[in-house]
């Protein structure tokens, strides 16, 4: 079933897409309709030239801090805008901390990885500068052998587009819409 929904949802997207809100046809005339059907198509939102001018009206509206546009007819829900300026890489998750220099956000590796021998032998303060940060050294058997494990802490990504907001269309599913 949700197949056979993703399915639908393409053939929307991808050949009615710019049929629908091309000047000459325009049967989505409202911004709206417009927006949802540009944000409906699996690769991306500014795939067609069609989408980008009111995909940008979009951004520019909700950076102003405007709701999000309706559109009669169709089953949309979206969310308040958010802001997430930072993100981690697989196999980290993003953790705010305190430090010596204060609040800051942190990337700290999901599972216990191999460190350096110095970081169990020595008493160590865990904010590190980075780039050999590391949360819970601990000496722990591995194949038969002690090997240094610890949590591994890396500076978190920047994103381009720090804003969002979640997005369902017609009940299929939950999408993050970055701006």
């Amino acid at each position: 079933m949700k197949n056979l929904l993703l399915n639908s949802r393409l053939a929307i997207c991808c050949i009615l897409l710019p049929y629908l809100i091309s000047d000459s046809k325009a049967l989505a005339d409202d911004w709206g309709c417009r927006v949802i059907l540009c944000l409906s198509n699996p690769g991306g939102a500014t795939q067609y030239a069609e989408c980008r001018p009111p995909i940008q009206k979009l951004w520019n509206q909700l950076a102003k801090g405007h709701s999000f546009p309706a559109c009669s007819g169709a089953g949309f829900q979206s969310s308040r805008p958010g802001y997430e300026p930072y993100f981690c890489d697989a196999g980290y998750w993003l953790s705010g901390s305190y430090g010596p220099r204060g609040e800051r956000a942190t990337c700290v590796s999901t599972s216990l990885q191999r460190v350096s021998n110095l970081l169990c032998s020595h008493d160590r303060d865990n904010y590190g500068d980075g780039s050999d940060a590391v949360l819970s050294p601990r000496w722990q058997r591995e194949g038969g052998r002690l090997q240094c494990m610890g949590y591994v802490i890396m500076r978190p990504n920047m994103r381009t587009q720090p804003h969002y907001v979640d997005v369902t269309i017609d009940g299929v599913g939950k999408q993050r819409v970055w701006y």
